[in-house]
This record gives C-alpha cells, structure tokens and sequence, in this order.
C-alpha cells in the first residue's frame, strides 16, 4: 500500500497523508458518479491535472481527483457550460480567488437560463395552441403540419379563433 500525499483545495492548504494505493478510473467512476469516459474527457480539457499513473501506466485517482469530480458534476447538473465549469474549477482551485468572480458567472448562467426557459414557454404555448386547432380526427387537414410548413392560416381552420393563431410567434 503506498502512501498517497493529497492536498485539498478545501482546507488549510496543508498536505496531508493517505494510506492508499488510490482508484482505477471505474472505481473513481463509482464514487464520483462520472462515467470513465467523461472522466478521460474531462481530463482531456484540462480538467483534472496531474492524475498520477501506475507502473502499469494505468491511471490512479485519489480524494482529491475524486472531490473534483464531484464538483465537476453538479455543475453540470446545474447546466453550466465545459468553458464555465473550468473557469469555476480554476476559482475553486484558487484559495486566493475573490467571490466576486464566482458570482459573476452564476449570474451569467442564471440569466441565460431564464432567457431559454422563456423561450421555451413561448414554444410551449404556440404548441398548445396548435395543439387546441388540430381535430385530430380521419381528415388529413392539420393546423400543426400547415404551421410547421410555414403556412398556417385561420381561414383554412376555421376551429381556430384569428386571434389564437395571430398571437403566437414564430422563430
């Protein structure tokens, strides 16, 4: 068993020892709940840095790259971009970073957030009322394939209201 040096971005900045002879990537894989592949691709960015490597070459991961993991996965939980998530993985990394920085980034994201999610109610509701047009029945005619064609019209479904229709927008 070998005795691992770690130092943890989240204490005094102290190392500190570990006996451990440290994870293969399917075992980080289960701790960290990042698959191997992510794992590689993450290291491939940038990442994780400096995953130590076995006499046999294969990769050995400790609490630290396990940690890091973590963190990387619920940002990506919480939608943020690979760009935005090395940024927030460089300030986390950083003990001398200001939240200022952070904090920036999270507003970012929450604003781009609330403009898709806007965007989205607005494709859910044209669908709706799209939806609430179509007969659904035998006849071929079909407000939602004539919208999607470019070339809805009230006149040709007379179960829709101009209004119902006018009011959507369109991309």
């Amino acid at each position: 068993m070998a005795i691992v040096r770690v130092v943890s971005a989240h204490t005094t900045g102290k190392p500190h020892t570990l006996a451990s002879s440290g994870l293969s990537i399917g075992e980080a894989a289960t701790q960290s709940g990042v698959s191997a592949k992510m794992i590689r691709h993450y290291e491939t960015l940038g990442l994780l840095s400096g995953v130590a490597r076995r006499n046999n070459g294969y990769r050995q991961y400790g609490p630290r790259e396990i940690h890091t993991l973590q963190f990387i996965k619920r940002a990506r939980d919480l939608g943020f971009s690979m760009a935005e998530i090395a940024e927030l993985v460089g300030l986390w990394q950083n003990r001398r970073r200001t939240s200022a920085s952070v904090k920036r980034i999270a507003q970012a994201h929450a604003d781009d957030l609330a403009r898709r999610i806007e965007a989205m109610q607005a494709m859910q509701q044209t669908l709706l009322s799209l939806i609430r047009c179509c007969q659904g029945d035998h006849r071929p005619d079909c407000p939602i394939l004539d919208d999607l064609a470019g070339s809805a019209s009230p006149i040709a479904h007379p179960v829709c209201s101009t209004k119902e229709l006018l009011h959507q927008p369109r991309p």
